[in-house]
């Protein structure tokens, strides 16, 4: 599928009514099993790849072509829009991240998102002008072939600036992204005011505000148009994990062993006619 047509399929998905949820794969199988259960669109997560890999997330903690390789690997596996979450771009400049728009263009993926951090712990958000100027870099390279999410993390980071937020999202609205996104904003009533003031554009959620966990319909009734959950579902995993692990350890092999068969992973890998 060529560039603008998986652009437009997967942005059809972000204005149709009620938006789309949008789970993070960490791998191949995870990926097959969110496709099996009918999701439409699926994201990559860079704290759980990195963490596949034994590593912990951070800036570049995996590579631009590792990040790369492995999201075209879902999108081929799936044949689902696959966004990839490239933390900031992976440069130094606004150049470097049009390279990486470039790139993931050329991998065959869906989306896109770009962060304003810059993984320095005494100075973490990068500087308004600065943002704003990759943000613009990466639609002017993106040419409606890849769907650009612009990200603040003002939120995640300890700055608790709904002004300066607000500032960021609409600035990067104005600059072209497709969808915008503020990792936990602190209640719900700052997430309505963000969804209120760069509207129409669509805005991503991280599962939800910071003081409560609320369902994808309320998520949905105040204008949300995406719903991602990072490294959550590879976090559930672990803890079911951690669950068979223990009950093995008392001696419980059955409740070690429940679950899906490896014969339905086998299914999920084969080629399909």
């Amino acid at each position: 599928m060529a560039g603008s047509e998986l652009y437009e399929r997967f942005m059809a998905l972000h204005t149709r009514e009620g938006g789309l949820v949008m789970p993070n794969a960490w791998d191949a199988v995870s990926a097959l099993v969110l496709m099996n259960v009918g999701f439409e669109a699926i994201g990559t997560s860079s704290a759980a790849l990195a963490a596949t890999l034994g590593r912990l997330d951070g800036r570049h903690a995996v590579s631009r072509d590792e990040h790369l390789k492995h999201a075209q690997l879902l999108s081929q596996l799936t044949g689902l829009p696959v966004n990839a979450d490239v933390e900031d771009g992976y440069g130094a400049t606004a150049e470097d991240v049009a390279v990486t728009v470039d790139e993931a263009i050329a991998h065959g993926l869906a989306g896109i998102g770009i962060e304003d951090t810059t993984a320095d712990p005494g100075d973490p958000i990068r500087e308004f002008d600065d943002a704003v100027s990759r943000v613009r870099s990466a639609v002017a390279a993106a040419k409606r072939r890849i769907v650009v999410t612009a990200r603040t993390d003002n939120f995640l980071q300890g700055r608790p600036d709904l002004v300066d937020t607000i500032r960021r999202l609409t600035a990067f609205a104005e600059a072209g992204a497709d969808v915008l996104f503020a990792p936990f904003p602190p209640d719900l009533d700052s997430l309505v005011k963000i969804v209120t003031a760069v509207a129409p554009t669509p805005v991503n959620v991280l599962i939800s505000p910071a003081d409560q966990v609320l369902t994808v319909a309320e998520l949905q009734k105040v204008g949300v148009k995406r719903v991602s959950l990072g490294p959550a579902l590879y976090t559930n995993a672990l803890t079911a994990l951690e669950q068979a692990a223990q009950a093995l350890k008392t001696g419980d092999i059955a409740s070690a062993t429940a679950g899906i068969s490896f014969d339905q992973v086998s299914e999920l890998l084969s080629p399909k006619p």
